[in-house]
């Protein structure tokens, strides 16, 4: 029987972490609910969890401090959950490594939705050693990149590059067609769905984060195609 998939709900509304936990529970993961920062970093690598749900106003240490900590050590999802609904306070927990934001009040449908999503397109990271390995599946390869969509892993330089899952489908999709030139509007559809309500915005956030890890190389780079959007340019 496989393992229940684990979700840390880091909220300090015991009401709302309990309905939250509710719903998940009766979708078959285990779930932990913690009341402030401090304590979520606690858990956090006793717990093991493969999701966390993160609300933004939290006592002591916010869920912008918590998401820092916690992506500096690991790559997985994290789903933001706030009051604050302005396209500033998106951007800003996009841009400290949160995948997702959901406004309160929320359906608890969609949640349960997205958090499926989420986890779908997350898997474990491969490790240093395994990552040299001969590729196999779905992957991408220039002189020092190999972008693989099947392990979800990205080699850059000779080392294992961690990334969280839409970095890694954004950079593969880029990379499958070099040279074309897509507006935020087609990469926001082909990596986030249709059925993503979110900003153009959240496209930058993420070419943002991509060239703070993966600089311009002398054969290739992530290039800006000013009023339209992005490309992965191959230099002829």
């Amino acid at each position: 029987m496989a393992e229940k998939q684990r979700i840390l709900i880091v909220d300090d509304d015991s009401n709302i972490a309990e309905l939250i936990s509710l719903y998940l529970i009766k979708e078959c993961y285990d779930t932990e609910i913690v009341g402030d920062g401090e304590e979520a970093l606690r858990v956090f690598p006793e717990f093991k969890p493969n999701l966390v749900l993160l609300d933004l106003m939290l006592p002591g240490m916010d869920g912008y401090q918590v998401c820092q900590k916690i992506r500096s050590q690991s790559p997985i999802p994290i789903i933001m959950l706030s009051a604050k609904g302005e396209v500033f306070d998106k951007v800003l927990g996009l841009e400290l490594g949160a995948d997702d934001y959901m406004i309160k009040p929320f359906d608890s449908k969609e949640l349960v939705a997205r958090v499926k999503a989420v986890l779908r397109r997350y898997q474990t990271m491969p490790s240093p050693s395994a990552a040299h390995t001969d590729q196999q599946g779905d992957y991408v390869e220039y002189p020092d990149l190999i972008v693989n969509l099947t392990n979800y892993s990205v080699i850059y330089m000779g080392h294992s590059i961690e990334m969280p899952p839409k970095e890694l489908e954004l950079l593969y999709f880029l990379a499958s067609s070099p040279n074309q030139v897509f507006t935020r509007e087609q990469l926001l559809d082909h990596i986030w769905g249709y059925e993503y309500i979110g900003d153009t915005r959240t496209v930058d956030v993420h070419i943002k984060r991509l060239r703070e890890k993966i600089k311009d190389h002398s054969g290739w780079a992530l290039s800006t195609v000013w009023g339209i959007g992005y490309k992965f340019e191959v230099k002829r």
